[in-house]
């Protein structure tokens, strides 16, 4: 019999069994008996007196995820009739008024009815039913209580690593649930952030090998992890035909002006331009069209259409305008950095193998495609991100009529190009992604959002994300914008954010049963982003080979090659 000591009363409890390491056998007999008593209760969660006694003999048991009962972040379970509330500890504080001497704050986390002979938690459920009262007695949950509350419920899941502190308790993301409302991956630089990206969307493409994945890829990290697995697109093969752009997007390559000469210079463009479409033979098959129907041009007529423009007697204004939209297009067909968008092999009409292409219709066991955009030349790369975002978009919105072909679209480096007001420069990537963030989901588009600065993410678009995987982040602001945007089951999880160890996460919303913290699966080598940081003490104490090194690098450097 163990004695439980609270609130001046004692509280005789059977106990049975033994303990064992994650729950792995047998019954933990500190799992079956109270640690605190309900003082007071909340709609969303409870106060609970802990008694410190009781607490120092649990840190002592041998499964692990008992000996964490009563710490922040840990869960418990509170007796309601003849069922279990799930609760997970935000925060505790001495009290030596109240008996026992411990006081914590816990979130209602949901509910599950029990089981007869082992006191667990089976048919767990989200939410809450029926609330405890005053005096309910608080237990630990133990490693086979969260070992039920983890088991899939029937639903389409990924495995991605174990539940902490568990070492054989695996954690899985609901496939559906994940990207149906969006997912965000949050964490400092550092911690395994690319590698667990990685290791998520190599577990999706295993779960859907016919899927249609799309990532944006920044910095050219992820090219190794799946060369074998998917598509690397970049600017060696991309062939993004420029005709593809709309009217706005042409503007922000094509015009270099600002305030009312811009307004001029954009006019100008939209007459050009449209003259150029028309004069293609798919024009007069479509019928009416508009400066943004992607009806291919020839850079040519776009260039004839300013001259003529700008030698007419009554145009109304000076050449200024006209000179730098055909200067500006000029330098785009002749830098050779711009090839993969403006090159004159790319006026065929080859919207819908480059759709095929990029999207992966039909996917043939490789459903992911990476774009590579390092080697695009800054100046333009948010607009040749927009134009792929938009494309998705609108390829999703025209396509409502067929079977659905749902489509994930992943950012790296969000922050980018979904900034916030303060950082936003009022390009159109921003306008695209935050558009797909809010009504993506109608049309079968799913998004995903990595970043290191979340708070520097547009105000709103976290939010849209009903799944958040938040690893270890060492700003205060980026912690504070996080806590914002988590529901206040996960609160207890958010302190424990900047203490978390490289690849572990705390996970909540659609994609997870309840607020998880995670150990993330190691990722064979071949599978990882070229991202690890490099040894300067080995390679600072390795010598040879230096300057033919070097001369290999100025030859791709002058040749803008990689």
């Amino acid at each position: 019999m163990n004695q439980m000591r609270i609130d001046g009363f004692t509280q005789a409890t059977a106990t049975e069994g033994t303990g064992a390491p994650d729950g792995r056998a047998g019954t933990s007999e500190n799992g079956q008996a109270p640690i605190g008593i309900v003082i007071e209760v909340g709609g969303a969660g409870s106060r609970i007196a802990l008694d410190t006694e009781r607490l120092a003999e649990v840190a002592m048991d041998g499964d692990a995820t008992v000996a964490l009962s009563g710490q922040v972040g840990s869960q418990v379970k509170l007796r309601v009739g003849t069922g279990w509330l799930l609760a997970s500890i935000r925060s505790q504080k001495q009290d030596h008024s109240i008996p026992g001497g411990i006081v914590a704050d816990a979130d209602f986390l949901g509910e599950g009815e029990e089981e007869r002979l082992t006191k667990r938690i089976h048919s767990f459920r989200r939410g809450v039913t029926f609330y405890p009262v005053p005096g309910a007695p608080v237990y630990p949950a133990t490693s086979e209580d969260l070992r039920q509350i983890y088991a899939s419920d029937g639903r389409s899941a990924i495995q991605i690593g174990n539940v902490y502190p568990t070492r054989n308790i695996r954690a899985g993301l609901f496939v559906d649930a994940l990207l149906s409302k969006h997912f965000a991956l949050l964490g400092s630089t550092g911690t395994g952030k690319s590698t667990s990206a990685a290791l998520i969307l190599h577990r999706i493409c295993e779960h859907a090998p016919e899927g249609h994945i799309i990532m944006i890829d920044p910095h050219g990290e992820y090219s190794a992890a799946f060369r074998e697995t998917g598509v690397i697109l970049d600017v060696s093969n991309l062939q993004m035909p420029y005709w593809l752009m709309n009217f706005e997007e042409h503007c922000e390559i094509l015009l270099t002006s600002r305030g009312d000469d811009r307004q001029l210079d954009a006019e100008i463009l939209a007459k050009c331009l449209l003259e150029a479409r028309m004069k293609n033979r798919l024009a007069e098959t479509v019928g009416k069209i508009t400066v943004d129907s992607p009806i291919p041009y020839l850079l040519s007529d776009l260039g004839s259409s300013i001259n003529n423009a700008m030698g007419k007697l009554d145009k109304g204004h000076s050449s200024a305008s006209y000179m730098r939209i055909r200067n500006r297009l000029d330098e785009l067909k002749g830098d050779p950095r711009y090839h993969f968008m403006f090159s004159g092999m790319l006026v065929g009409d080859t919207m819908a193998d480059f759709i095929s292409r990029l999207f992966r219709l039909p996917s043939r066991g490789k459903p992911i495609s990476i774009i590579d955009v390092s080697g695009v030349p800054s100046d333009i790369t948010s607009t040749v991100v927009a134009v792929l975002s938009r494309l998705v978009f609108d390829f999703a919105v025209w396509s409502r009529e067929e079977k659905t072909r749902p489509i994930l679209i992943v950012c790296e480096e969000a922050h980018r190009y979904v900034p916030n007001e303060k950082n936003a420069d009022g390009s159109s990537v921003g306008r695209v992604l935050s558009r797909i963030a809010k009504e993506g989901r109608k049309y079968g588009i799913s998004l995903g959002l990595i970043t290191q600065r979340p708070s520097d993410l547009a105000e709103g678009v976290l939010s849209q994300c009903g799944t958040i995987i938040a690893m270890r982040l060492n700003n205060d602001r980026d912690q504070a914008f996080v806590r914002g945007a988590m529901p206040e089951g996960a609160r207890g999880f958010l302190d424990s954010i900047p203490a978390l160890r490289n690849r572990e996460c705390i996970i909540c919303g659609e994609g997870v049963t309840i607020p998880t913290r995670v150990s993330f699966d190691d990722l064979e080598e071949f599978r990882r982003p070229a991202s690890d940081d490099p040894s300067f003490t080995q390679l600072w104490n390795s010598t040879g080979g230096e300057e033919e090194m070097v001369q290999r690098t100025v030859r791709r450097w002058r040749a803008q090659g990689r």
